[in-house]
């Protein structure tokens, strides 16, 4: 893979549009994700549910904010590598460490904006009921691969559908983040069909968006030059 190409500012939306030249691209897309509903939500999930004796518990949205900031470092650090390994890249973009960074926080800071009420709790009582009710007649239309998508449901792949479909949906992308921010968000660029498979690749562990997303991504990744492997799954971006 080629890191100017892993590092595109390409969005989905109209080409012609002007960018503002005060942030960054990588900079805007901490913006949209911060000032958006999907990120403000978090705060009323917990990140555990302990017996807690005191009136603190952990949210959502604490702990997004915590590994942003990890991410954030991180990423500068692996920029600066790159900055010296790189003295081409390093020439054609001189914020390249600072991209990285921001980059890599982005994607942190959105990485758990698809997760339902009650966490994995709430993936599994999404999918149980999917799986308990397959044979309703409502769901009799739905192919193999989309009745996966609900029977394993996946807050990462939610996540996917927010940041590009849902949220702002009256945008061709929603949020039109950056391919680059898309592609360090996808931590399973893969469908749900190949995660449920015997395949050993980390990447497919779980899997990072519903079938009615899957020419989305295989957009961006065609842009970002991801490896694409079989089955419907790629390589992960370097940065997730």
């Amino acid at each position: 893979m080629n890191w100017e190409r892993l590092l595109s500012p390409k969005r989905f939306q109209d080409p012609n549009r002007p960018d503002i030249e005060q942030r960054s691209v990588f900079q805007r897309d901490s913006d949209r994700i911060t000032f958006s509903a999907a990120f403000r939500r978090p705060q009323d999930k917990t990140q555990v549910h302990p017996f807690a004796t005191s009136d603190y518990v952990r949210k959502r949205l604490t702990h997004s904010l915590e590994v942003s900031s990890v991410g954030r470092s991180l990423g500068f650090w692996l920029g600066t590598r790159l900055s010296k390994q790189n003295p081409d890249l390093l020439f054609k973009n001189p914020a390249l460490a600072f991209d990285v960074a921001q980059i890599v926080s982005n994607a942190c800071l959105a990485h758990d904006i698809g997760n339902p009420p009650f966490g994995h709790a709430g993936e599994e009582a999404i999918g149980s009921w999917f799986n308990v009710n397959a044979s309703e007649e409502q769901l009799k239309n739905l192919d193999e691969h989309q009745l996966s998508d609900f029977q394993s449901f996946e807050g990462n792949a939610q996540g996917f559908r927010l940041i590009t479909r849902l949220q702002n949906s009256i945008n061709t992308g929603g949020l039109r983040l950056t391919y680059a921010t898309l592609g360090a968000f996808t931590k399973y660029p893969a469908t749900s069909v190949q995660a449920a498979s015997d395949d050993k690749y980390i990447g497919c562990k779980k899997y990072g968006f519903f079938k009615d997303d899957q020419d989305h991504f295989a957009e961006l990744a065609e842009d970002l030059g991801l490896i694409r492997r079989y089955n419907g799954s790629w390589c992960r971006h370097p940065l997730v």
